[in-house]
């Protein structure tokens, strides 16, 4: 039998609940341990951030108004599904692209998903922590409430290419917020794979939107854009961190980036309701006290 050439797969990006090529059509190649071409992702452009953007804004209400309680179920279903394919995520994602090995692949699998259940079950419980009643001199009952700031743009640290992702997406969505992800852009198969388990798993259309492609060219539409309300640099280097910073000041967007213990991703530091608390704002309610 004569030899042949491997079809190798093109991943697409995830706007709005479904997997889209990008508007310019370009893609780029994706290359693993030992210089071995894997794949081809989608090589976004302006046009797909703005899109995301919109799918993210035109989900937020919808998300923000489901019960806690059933964010925590999607939340925990993630986890399920991700449990269900765990030797991909190990053996075609972390162990084709970092040249880890068996064990180290699975370790940090099983963190992510354990991070997914850590999340759901704060789901219904972070209001109380992170609120409450507030002593005042007066005949008024005062409240504090969390509720999520809206869009959350987030680009995702590039190594390890899993774990860091699901620790800084899954505080963000847990509370009602939506998100738009840069994928790492060196490894993005491991974002892309957990679009599609993302897509399997109850989460509403647009309220994850994962982006590949070049950072050079995402971060800025990104960070300028006037309806994304907080934006999440952890996998920013100085450079364009800086200047991604300087771009959201002018629309008066918060900017967070993990902190250096944050960073220690398998660390129980890497996971916390502040995390949760990071992109929230606090409504004060007064309220008259009856006679």
């Amino acid at each position: 039998m004569s030899s042949r050439l491997s079809v190798n797969k093109t991943y697409k990006q995830f706007v709005g609940g479904a997997f889209e090529r990008s508007e310019s059509g370009r893609s780029y190649p994706v290359v693993g341990a030992g210089e071995q071409l894997l794949a081809h992702a989608v090589q976004g452009s302006r046009k797909d951030v703005r899109d995301a953007v919109a799918a993210a804004r035109s989900a937020q209400s919808g998300w923000a108004g489901r019960t806690a309680y059933n964010r925590g179920q999607i939340l925990y279903r993630v986890a399920e599904v991700m449990e269900s394919r765990r030797d991909e995520f190990c053996a075609e994602v972390l162990r084709a692209t970092e040249g880890c090995s068996e064990e180290a692949a699975a370790t940090e699998t099983a963190t992510a998903i354990d991070r997914w259940v850590w999340y759901a079950g704060w789901a219904d419980k972070f209001p109380t922590v992170l609120g409450g009643a507030n002593p005042v001199a007066g005949p008024y009952f005062n409240l504090s409430v969390p509720e999520p700031t809206g869009v959350v743009g987030i680009v995702a640290p590039d190594e390890p290419p899993l774990l860091p992702l699901v620790s800084r997406l899954a505080p963000v969505i847990v509370s009602g917020n939506t998100a738009v992800v840069l994928a790492s852009e060196r490894c993005p198969l491991a974002a892309v794979t957990l679009a599609e388990t993302l897509a399997l798993s109850d989460v509403p259309a647009g309220v994850v939107n994962i982006i590949t492609g070049h950072r050079d060219e995402l971060v800025p539409p990104l960070a300028g854009h006037v309806s994304v309300d907080s934006l999440d640099l952890t996998g920013c280097n100085s450079e364009q961190g800086g200047a991604a910073a300087r771009q959201a000041a002018a629309t008066i967007t918060r900017v967070v980036s993990a902190s250096a213990a944050e960073r220690q991703w398998a660390d129980e530091a890497a996971q916390s309701p502040y995390l949760i608390d990071a992109f929230c704002e606090t409504k004060t309610v007064w309220h008259p006290k009856g006679r």
